[in-house]
């Protein structure tokens, strides 16, 4: 698989480092928000005395929206350009962090952290759309290694940081002052957009009516997508969920399959389709999408298991729980680095060498929770074992973004993109969903210890089918 050089690709911006600094704050900014609500959660039951059904949609209504809104928003970049909704989705992302700040009541936090969510599945995917349009052959790989080096520590540093700052000023106000973060990096995000990102040339820009604009959007599509998105994730964001809730599951895969078929209809029409789904007869994208969406599936449970070990199965506080994904955080910024480096020249290679660091990082961090369930071994080995999945991360995520989108059309590659992490959305709800539902279920009659190590079990079901897909790809050809 050898990435093309696009015509618009062959010669540089030279500014497009400076491009990439400003995605990479709003990422940062996006991403710490989804990993330090969870340590934030007693604090704002604290401050405001949220119900338990209230923190759910606090934790999981961000997700939600955030998956909603990608596919359209990446439609939409590629339409009207990415320099503006990258800017609108910063903003809205601000101003619901402001919000949330100033909430009095659960009720409007929830309502603050739908409008970040949304926010956020703007930015989201003009970033991937950018890094394709400015960066090319190996340069697009170390982008996309930047890439998923911030969003891995922000994943990481979050609870670490969350954690710290409600030592500091409280439980009360703790989570208020946390959230308040996000507002300067906002505002720095926004100034440095209008300063750095080009507008788009004059040929590039929509032309004709509103109503017209509106057709090129593919509006219908945006509602099939919108609805289909919203009846998969609610189910798995519903804790408590109903019979009612889990009809919307089947109701949203059918909703998915309608919007398939209205999309090859307008594609076969030249009817201006919201994400052209021929894109999927090129393997790598095909593969790509797999790949990212199983792996996502089954590996990012890891870290809400170990959270829940630390504090419920061993008493250690929230700041504590965070230390132990430390490690983690920075091999799996230092992996990202390399990875996008070495995927130019391995390519799918990377990947394969990534799941088999996770499949060793997940085997011995079971070892380890058994051996301290029998007095063998400290819980703090585990900063060990997670350095090993933090390596992964880096191996997988960035290059798998790399090669997923290497023979896409920069014009195309912010609604690809799109499709490419709402996979990886759903399949982060419906893992960490499944997985921690039945290790509950075995903590009922079984050990902490148990109960992680089957949860880790299904995690390496998951990974091992990833390992196939993956290795279908690895052509010998496949490099950048």
């Amino acid at each position: 698989m050898n990435i093309k050089e696009h015509p618009a690709e062959k010669t540089p911006y030279p500014h497009r480092w400076r491009i990439l600094f400003v995605l990479l704050v709003a990422m940062f900014m996006s991403h710490i928000s989804i990993s330090n609500i969870n340590v934030l959660l007693p604090s704002i039951q604290e401050g405001i005395g949220a119900t338990q059904s209230q923190l759910q949609w606090i934790l999981a209504g961000y997700t939600l929206t955030f998956g909603m809104v990608l596919i359209p928003a990446g439609r939409a970049g590629d339409f009207f350009g990415r320099r503006n909704l990258f800017i609108w989705g910063v903003t809205i992302f601000t101003v619901a962090s402001v919000w949330a700040v100033l909430a009095p009541d659960p009720t409007i936090l929830i309502m603050a952290r739908l409008l970040q969510g949304v926010g956020s599945g703007l930015i989201n995917p003009q970033g991937i759309g950018v890094i394709q349009q400015y960066f090319s052959g190996a340069e697009r790989g170390r982008a996309f290694g930047s890439f998923g080096a911030t969003v891995g520590v922000a994943t990481a540093v979050g609870p670490l940081i969350g954690g710290l700052i409600v030592g500091l000023v409280g439980v009360e106000n703790g989570w208020r002052a946390t959230i308040a973060l996000n507002i300067p990096l906002g505002l720095l995000a926004i100034v440095m957009a209008f300063l750095w990102i080009p507008k788009p040339a004059p040929e590039d820009r929509p032309q004709g009516s509103l109503s017209t604009q509106l057709k090129h959007l593919d509006t219908f599509g945006v509602i099939l997508i919108g609805l289909g998105v919203l009846g998969v994730l609610l189910p798995f964001v519903e804790s408590a969920a109903s019979a009612l809730f889990w009809l919307a599951l089947p109701a949203g895969i059918t909703i998915i399959w309608l919007w398939i078929r209205w999309e090859k209809r307008q594609e076969k029409l030249d009817l201006f389709p919201m994400v052209k789904l021929t894109a999927f007869k090129i393997s790598s994208f095909r593969n790509g999408v797999v790949i990212g969406t199983f792996y996502f599936m089954g590996f990012t449970s890891i870290w809400v298991l170990m959270a829940l070990y630390m504090q419920d199965g061993l008493g250690h506080t929230a700041f504590a729980a965070g230390i132990i994904g430390l490690p983690s955080a920075i091999a799996t910024a230092v992996s990202s680095t390399i990875s996008g480096r070495l995927v130019s020249v391995y390519g799918r290679k990377v990947v394969i060498w990534g799941i088999y660091l996770a499949i060793f990082g997940l085997i011995s961090t079971g070892v380890v929770t058994q051996l301290r369930a029998l007095d063998l071994a400290s819980e703090w080995w585990l900063l060990l074992t997670l350095a090993f999945i933090g390596i992964a991360q880096g191996a997988v995520i960035s290059p798998n973004h790399t090669l997923t989108l290497a023979e896409v059309k920069a014009a195309d590659s912010g609604s690809l993109g799109g499709v490419m992490q709402t996979g990886q959305r759903m399949g982060t709800s419906i893992g960490i969903a499944l997985i921690t539902a039945v290790s509950f279920s075995v903590l009922n009659v079984a050990s902490w210890a148990v109960a992680v190590s089957v949860g880790i079990l299904m995690m390496l079901f998951v990974l091992i089918f990833v390992l196939f897909v993956a290795y279908a790809d690895a052509k010998p050809q496949s490099k950048i």
